[in-house]
C-alpha cells in the first residue's frame, strides 16, 4: 500500500487553496477591519426602544443592522477559514475567537429587534410594509416573527441569551481543538510491515484501501485515541445538550426536538416519519452487509470493511481537475450560466481549499457570506469518493451562490433542513451522468461503492446518530444522568440493531462512534442528511427525466434563501417532505443500488 502522504500547509500550491485575499487582503487588514466594527458596534443601540415610532426609523435601523452583520460576517468567514485549514496556527485561532465574540456582541445589541417589533403590533408593521418600500421585504420576516411570539422573551432575556451565545459555543470549540489539533493518532500498519500516518485527513483514504491490516489498525487506532478520551468528550457533548434543555426550558418548548423544529416551522412528525421508515428498510441495509461480505470473502464483516474497494481492479485516480471536468459535466442538465458559475468558482476564483495537509481539521465543508465567494474546505484525495465530497459541497455553494445574488440579506441564511437537499442533487446528477457515460464494469462498481458509502453515511449513520441524539435530549430533559459509559451502551446498541448481525460489533469502538461527529453539537442536524437525500433525488429524478419546468422549479428554490419556510421553498420546487414517500422513494433507489451492484459482482 503506497504511503499516505500528508503535506505541510506550505508545501501545496496556491492555485489550490481558498482565496482568503478576496475576502481580506491580509490578516493585518482583518485586524483593521475589526477594530472598525468593534467602534461602530455601539450605533445600533441609539434605535433602542425607538422601532415603533415609524417605518423610517424602522427602515433605518434595519440598513444598519444588515452593514453590521455584513461585515461581521465576513470576519468571521475569513477566521474559520484560517484556523479550519490550519489548526496549529495560534494566530488564526486567536482570530476566530474575536470573530465569535464580536458575533455575539452584534447579536446580543441588535437583540431587542423582535421584541420591540412585536410590541408594535403585527397590524401597524403590516401596514409599514405596504407604505414605505424599504420595508417592503419583511412580509415573511413578520409572519415568521408572530408565528414564534409564543417563544420570544423580554429584550432584557433574549439579550442576555445573546450573549451567552460565545461562552455557550465553548464545548464545541474545546471538542474540535482536542480531536483536530490535539489529537496524534498511532500510525496504521500495513500489510507488508509499513506504517501509515493515520489523522482526520487521511484516514478516509486509508479505510477506503485495499490493505485490510492498514484498515483495521488505521480504525482501531483511530477509536482508541477517542476512547482514551472518552470522558471529556462525553461531559463536552452533554454540557451543549443540557445547554439545548436550557434554552428549550427558555423559550418554553415542550422539548428540545419540537424547540429545534419549530425554528423553521418543521412539525415533528418529520423527524419520526423519517425514523420509522429507516428502521422498516434496515432489511436492506443487512442484504448490503452480506453482499459485501460475499465480495471481499471475509468470515467476518467488520465497521473497517465498509469502504473497501470490492474489485481487485479499481479505477485510475481522479486528479482534482479531471474531478472538476466531470463533475460539470454530470451538472449540464441544469444549464450554461450554472455549470460555468461552477467551473469559474474552482478554478479560477479559488473557492475551494483542496488537499489534505498537517493541521487541517476533519471533513468538508462550504461556507460564506454575502460579499465573498462560497468557500469550501475539503481533503481531496484524488479518488471517486472525494469527487462525490466536491460535488456534494458545490451543492452548497450554488445553494449560497444564488440565494446571495437573488434574496436581501435578512433572506440570506438558508436553513439546514433544506441545505442537504442541494448538496445531494449534485451527487445525483454527477453520478448518475457516470455511469451512463462509462461502461467498465471496474468503473460503474467503484461508482456505486462511492453511491454506497454516500448512502451509509446519510442513509445509515446520519439516522442511528439522530436517534442517539433523541434519546440522549430525552434522558437530561427528564433530568437522568449521562456519562461516557451509558453513551457508548446506547450507541452500540443502536449499531448492532441496525447491523442485524451482518456486521461485527465491537462495543467499545462502535460505541465512542458518537464522539467522532462534531455535527452532534449543532441540536437535531443530523436527520436533516437524511431527510435531505431522500427530496434531493426526488428532485433529481425529474430533472433528469426532462419533465416540464423541473430546471427552473429547481433553481427557484435554490434562490428562495429563507424567504419562505423550508417546507414551502422545497414544495416550489417540486417535494414534499412532510410525507414519508420521499424517504421511501429513495430507499428504493437504495434497493435498486444494491440489485444493480450484486449483477455487477456476479
Amino acid at each position: 500500500m503506497t504511503c499516505v502522504n500528508v503535506r505541510k500547509r506550505s508545501e501545496i500550491a496556491d492555485r489550490y487553496k481558498w482565496n482568503a485575499p478576496s475576502v481580506f487582503e491580509s490578516p493585518e487588514a482583518w485586524e483593521e477591519a475589526f477594530a472598525a466594527l468593534a467602534t461602530d458596534l455601539p450605533q445600533m443601540q441609539a434605535f433602542k426602544g425607538r422601532l415603533g415610532e415609524s417605518p423610517e426609523v424602522l427602515a433605518g435601523a434595519l440598513a444598519l443592522f444588515e452593514d453590521i452583520f455584513h461585515r461581521v460576517g465576513q470576519l468571521h468567514v475569513y477566521a474559520i477559514m484560517s484556523h479550519s485549514v490550519d489548526m496549529n496556527d495560534q494566530a488564526a485561532m486567536g482570530r476566530l475567537g474575536k470573530a465569535q465574540g464580536l458575533f455575539g456582541q452584534a447579536r446580543a445589541a441588535s437583540a431587542f429587534l423582535d421584541p420591540e417589533l412585536l410590541e408594535a403590533g403585527e397590524p401597524t408593521l403590516r401596514h409599514w410594509v405596504k407604505t414605505e418600500p424599504r420595508l417592503s421585504f419583511m412580509e415573511q420576516y413578520i409572519d415568521n416573527l408572530f408565528r414564534t411570539q409564543a417563544h420570544t422573551r423580554s429584550t432584557e432575556v433574549e439579550e442576555v441569551l445573546e450573549l451567552a451565545s460565545d461562552p455557550f459555543s465553548g464545548p464545541q470549540t474545546i471538542a474540535g481543538m482536542l480531536t483536530n489539533a490535539d489529537f496524534k493518532f498511532p500510525p496504521a500498519r500495513a500489510e507488508e510491515g509499513a506504517k501509515l500516518p493515520v489523522t482526520q485527513g487521511s484516514l478516509q483514504k486509508i479505510l477506503a484501501g485495499a490493505d485490510r491490516e492498514a484498515r483495521r489498525t488505521a480504525w482501531e487506532n483511530y477509536m482508541d485515541t477517542y476512547l482514551a478520551f472518552k470522558n471529556t468528550l462525553a461531559a463536552s457533548l452533554t454540557t451543549s445538550i443540557k445547554q439545548n434543555v436550557f434554552q428549550m426550558r427558555v423559550h418554553r418548548h415542550e422539548s428540545t426536538l419540537s424547540q429545534a423544529l419549530f425554528t423553521h416551522n418543521i412539525p415533528v412528525e418529520v423527524f419520526h416519519n423519517l425514523i420509522d421508515t429507516f428502521r422498516e428498510n434496515l432489511p436492506t441495509w443487512r442484504r448490503y452487509w452480506a453482499l459485501r461480505r460475499k465480495a471481499l470473502n471475509v468470515e467476518t464483516l467488520h465497521p473497517y470493511d465498509v469502504w473497501a474497494p470490492l474489485t481487485a481492479n479499481p479505477p485510475e485516480a481522479v486528479p482534482f481537475e479531471q474531478a472538476i471536468a466531470w463533475i460539470c459535466e454530470g451538472l449540464a442538465p441544469m444549464g450554461e450560466t450554472y455549470v460555468e458559475t461552477v467551473r469559474k468558482g474552482a478554478l479560477e476564483q479559488r473557492w475551494i481549499d483542496v488537499y489534505p495537509n498537517e493541521g487541517k481539521r476533519a471533513g468538508a465543508f462550504s461556507t460564506g457570506w454575502p460579499g465573498t465567494y462560497p468557500f469550501i474546505m475539503t481533503s481531496f484525495n484524488d479518488n471517486l469518493l472525494s469527487l462525490s465530497t466536491l460535488a456534494h459541497e458545490l451543492g452548497h455553494s450554488m445553494h449560497s451562490y444564488l440565494t446571495w445574488e437573488n434574496q436581501p440579506f435578512i433572506y440570506s441564511q438558508y436553513s439546514l433542513f433544506v441545505a442537504e437537499v442541494a448538496s445531494n442533487f449534485h451527487q445525483a446528477l454527477v453520478r448518475n451522468h457516470l455511469l451512463s457515460t462509462r461502461d467498465d464494469p471496474a468503473f460503474q462498481i467503484a461508482v456505486i461503492e462511492e453511491a454506497m458509502s454516500n448512502f451509509h453515511r446519510y442513509f445509515f449513520i446520519m439516522p442511528t446518530l439522530a436517534r442517539f441524539e433523541f434519546e440522549t435530549h430525552r434522558r437530561i430533559e427528564q433530568g437522568r444522568a449521562l456519562n461516557a459509559d451509558t453513551m457508548n451502551a446506547l450507541m452500540a446498541d443502536l449499531f448492532e440493531e441496525g447491523y442485524g448481525g451482518e456486521v461485527h460489533v465491537d462495543r467499545d469502538r462502535v460505541g465512542i462512534t458518537w464522539a467522532t461527529f462534531g455535527h452532534l453539537y449543532v441540536d437535531y442536524y443530523v436527520y436533516q442528511y437524511a431527510t435531505g437525500i431522500s427530496g434531493a433525488h426526488a428532485l433529481a429524478q425529474g430533472v433528469l427525466a426532462g419533465a416540464p419546468n423541473a430546471v427552473e422549479n429547481y433553481l427557484s428554490f435554490l434562490k428562495t434563501g429563507s424567504a419562505r419556510y423550508p417546507l414551502d421553498a422545497l414544495r416550489l420546487a417540486g417535494v414534499d417532505l412532510t410525507s414519508p414517500e420521499p424517504v421511501q422513494v429513495t430507499f428504493d433507489t437504495l434497493a435498486e443500488m444494491v440489485d444493480r451492484l450484486e449483477m455487477l459482482l456476479n
